[in-house]
């Protein structure tokens, strides 16, 4: 008799999503360890966001966060929730604008949101796309686009 337990998914398949479902995340606090990891993965080690002497004297006054790693943290809270835990084929597409600077030690949170549902059977499921806002804790937009999913479809 074994002990071991399956992964079950806990996200939604295609067929569960409706449009204007919406999911807010977890919030989550940047810290300059996420900056200096992130640039280290990345290669990007402009000063706006590495040199607190450099990003100073700049327009923000203070280092702030590469746009990438609030994107990709942004992901990672969307994952969280469960809504699209081990249903998601494939991340398609992605469009952004980012707003407004991320310091050290603001706390985010994401606000999805179901915007458009295209069935695509032959590719196991369909495509939801997602309205995603990154809002800080003064309520402020500071990234914001949208995503699209390959979602997987129901079991048969």
């Amino acid at each position: 008799m074994s002990n071991q337990v399956a992964f079950e998914p806990r996200g939604r398949y295609f067929e569960q999503f409706n449009l204007g479902d919406k999911v807010v995340t977890q919030a989550r606090t940047i810290s300059e360890s996420d900056i200096v990891t992130f640039a280290g993965l990345s290669g990007d080690f402009n000063q706006i966001h590495t040199d607190a002497v450099y990003a100073a004297e700049e327009q923000f006054g203070q280092r702030i966060a590469h746009g990438l790693l609030i994107q990709s943290i942004a992901t990672g809270l969307s994952v969280l929730t469960g809504f699209i835990e081990g249903t998601v084929i494939a991340f398609r597409e992605l469009t952004c604008k980012f707003s407004a600077p991320v310091f050290i030690g603001d706390t985010i949170h994401v606000v999805l949101e179901i915007v458009e549902l295209k069935a695509l059977p032959r590719l196991g499921g369909g495509n939801a796309v997602m309205k995603w806002t990154v809002v800080n804790q003064d309520g402020k937009v500071v990234q914001r686009g949208t995503w699209t999913m390959l979602v997987k479809s129901l079991p048969k």
